[in-house]
């Protein structure tokens, strides 16, 4: 599918005809597009779409559906990384649909009103002469884009003509009150470059984990490189944030940069023998074996953290805990002690994906894909 293909809204169900799941779901679907059609009648604003992967297995993979059936959404051609995990319902679905329908862009009467601002929350404000402009329309699909991940607010006319000394323009306004404002410097035309802004400023480099999103993080099928720190302990993940930015940049998008909350995830913890009052520790999940980083202090020692990584994927971790340091690496203060060379943890987080209660799972090794 592509841009020009797709309404402003689609939710687009893949299923398998050998798949139950997807049998059982087929009608409740049906009835909820056509309920939602009664209410929407404007195929520009909502459409269904159902994909039978067997007969279009290069959808399938370029969307890496690894379990039947799955409801996924897209907005402006787009498809959004959180795909629908609600109750498998026409009532659901349909309410699905509605809460889409919500102006993400809050409207600011008053500029008061950006003094008061959650700063918890990652904020973007758009500053324009009029609401119905080519300036604003792109700000709105950019909002409907981003709307679980940033706060949109906008004003106009004579409301935000003080922050209009050159023209239309947007700003982000970052988590804590003293750090500095961005202008963003675009086109507000060029849908593309303006999503391409605010996305680097909504979605964070070092994202948390919850048990809330663990199973999506899971399903993006890239490892986890996870700080563990309790909630106060901000300190530690401005470090862990740094250096990330600092020596795995180039790493994004083959693992997944994370942090989580010690005392909510004592279990992992437990799985690689550290407790709450350990932390902060760092580990990675490859989804077959967990993995400690030496030292947090080590943090910080240049290449050491990107190494880590770099060990990970040259199989050089999972070589070493079976069978202890590679021969070139045998100097002081590196073999491994114990059984720990012999017997790694498994995967921890792996247990966040799907459940196979709710879906048929795709083994690597199917024909179907």
């Amino acid at each position: 599918p592509s841009r020009n293909l797709w309404s402003d809204r689609c939710i687009f169900m893949t299923v398998s005809h050998w798949c139950r799941f997807s049998q059982m779901l087929h009608p409740i679907f049906e009835e909820a597009s056509n309920i939602v059609r009664e209410e929407f009648p404007d195929t520009k604003q909502v459409v269904f779409a159902r994909v039978d992967c067997d007969q279009h297995s290069d959808i399938a993979q370029r969307y890496r559906i690894t379990k039947y059936p799955t409801l996924k959404l897209f907005r402006n051609g787009m498809m959004m990384k959180r795909e629908y995990r609600g109750q498998r319902s026409v009532a659901a679905i349909a309410d699905f649909i509605r809460q889409q329908q919500v102006d993400p862009v809050k409207e600011i009467h008053s500029l008061e009103e950006v003094n008061t601002l959650d700063r918890s929350k990652r904020n973007i404000i758009g500053y324009f002469e009029k609401k119905d402009s080519d300036n604003y329309h792109t700000y709105e699909k950019v909002a409907n884009i981003l709307r679980d991940d940033c706060t949109f607010l906008a004003a106009f006319g004579d409301v935000s003509q003080s922050e209009r000394f050159s023209g239309d323009n947007i700003i982000y306004k970052p988590v804590g009150e003293s750090v500095p404002d961005m202008v963003y410097l675009g086109s507000l035309t060029n849908l593309d470059l303006t999503y391409t802004w605010a996305q680097d400023k909504c979605v964070p480099l070092v994202r948390e984990i919850t048990f809330e999103n663990g199973e999506e993080l899971t399903e993006e099928g890239i490892p986890f490189l996870i700080l563990f720190h309790i909630k106060e302990d901000t300190e530690s993940l401005e470090k862990f944030q740094h250096e990330v930015a600092r020596q795995l940049i180039s790493e994004k998008g083959s693992i997944n940069f994370l942090h989580a909350d010690c005392d909510k995830f004592r279990h992992p913890l437990l799985h690689i023998q550290k407790t709450p009052a350990d932390c902060p520790v760092i580990a990675i999940d490859s989804f077959r074996h967990m993995y400690v980083f030496p030292d947090f202090k080590d943090l910080a020692v240049p290449g050491k953290l990107r190494q880590f990584v770099l060990d990970l994927h040259s199989g050089k971790l999972h070589r070493e805990f079976h069978h202890g340091p590679d021969p070139t690496d045998s100097t002081p203060g590196q073999e491994l002690v114990g059984e720990v060379a012999s017997n790694p943890p498994e995967s921890s987080f792996q247990k966040l994906a799907p459940s196979e209660t709710r879906y048929t799972i795709l083994r690597r090794d199917r024909d179907e894909l």
